[in-house]
């Protein structure tokens, strides 16, 4: 293990040496610090190490996670300066010339995309409701049947507070509320912000937005779920897409799917957007599963259902072909106003 750790500082040292700028510095930092990463990876050895040696070798590993987040933060600092000084210099400003007009404000794109799912929904007969953004394990995770041993109940993949409250990892926790407070038959959306631990990158973020569906009645089929989600899909991009459903696994739905759509951009011939396949993949769906509907206090006998979750992030970065999540929040100008 030691001759593994020494070696992989080595690695990271002259990599980071070769960088040129504060985008390579980020993806270095991805490469060895993410989730898929060597410094990860060399967490699964702690499982062979004696129990004796593995309280050691998990705090090397830790300092050299650290020492690597360091190196990676202070050359971060470094490159931003120069890019800034660089970019200051390049954009400068003739004091002579004209003022610009105030322009009127609008609404964020991310909640422009949200505000039209929802009147989509609205119209097709569902109700709002809203969730805590703080709420209990057992509302988060447990009572939608996940396994104790699940890996989004990590700590590396939800903020947790205490052990048992954490921030929302999905929307999801709003459908036990809502059948302990109401009797079938149950029609909901459930928009709002959720949270995961992960790594920022250019597809990824901390917090980002999500709608959840779900609706429950007697005799609710797949039949209904695939004609919910094409109505919806046609009215969104505001023409009659093609629609393709793939099998899927999600803990609270038994069976599970996602669904993807026709590509906007090519019309499913295949294009960069959509990494040549013709299919974008918008949102993961099913029938709600028979342990979840008892939890809420249904009678998974007399009454089915199904139930789906879409990113808004995602929907947005699709419609307009935004290829980085981080421009949401950045608060640029120049990005914003692009959006009237």
């Amino acid at each position: 293990m030691q001759d593994q750790l020494a070696a992989l500082r080595k690695q990271f040292q002259s990599e980071l040496a070769a960088v040129q700028n504060s985008k390579e510095v980020e993806q270095l930092k991805v490469k060895y610090l993410g989730k898929k990463g060597p410094v990860q990876d060399l967490m699964q050895h702690l499982r062979n190490a004696s129990a004796d040696q593995r309280p050691l070798l998990g705090q090397q590993i830790n300092d050299l996670k650290e020492e690597f987040a360091h190196l990676c933060q202070m050359a971060l600092e470094s490159y931003s300066k120069a890019e800034l000084a660089h970019r200051l210099q390049e954009e400068k400003i003739d004091i002579s010339m004209p003022g610009r007009r105030k322009s009127l404000g609008r609404g964020h794109p991310i909640m422009q995309m949200m505000d039209e799912i929802i009147q989509i929904f609205v119209s097709m007969g569902f109700s709002v409701q809203y969730g805590p953004d703080i709420d209990s394990d057992y509302y988060n995770y447990e009572g939608l049947n996940f396994p104790p041993d699940h890996p989004a109940r990590d700590m590396q993949d939800t903020f947790y507070i205490t052990k048992e409250i954490l921030l929302r990892s999905h929307t999801s926790n709003t459908q036990l509320r809502v059948m302990e407070n109401h009797k079938p038959p149950i029609r909901i959306i459930a928009p709002g912000t959720v949270y995961r631990n992960e790594t920022i990158s250019s597809r990824s973020h901390v917090f980002f937005h999500q709608v959840e569906g779900l609706y429950i009645d007697k005799n609710v089929s797949f039949a209904d779920l695939f004609a919910t989600m094409d109505e919806f899909c046609n009215k969104l991009f505001q023409t009659k897409v093609q629609t393709r459903y793939r099998p899927s696994y999600f803990p609270f739905v038994e069976p599970g799917l996602e669904l993807d759509v026709a590509c906007t951009a090519c019309a499913g011939k295949g294009c960069r957007l959509c990494k040549q396949s013709g299919w974008l993949e918008i949102l993961g769906a099913g029938m709600v599963h028979p342990e979840v509907l008892k939890n809420g206090g249904v009678d998974p006998e007399t009454h089915s259902g199904f139930a789906w979750g879409m990113g808004v992030e995602r929907l947005t970065m699709l419609r307009y072909g935004i290829k980085d999540i981080r421009m949401f929040t950045e608060n640029d100008f120049r990005f914003l106003e692009q959006f009237a």
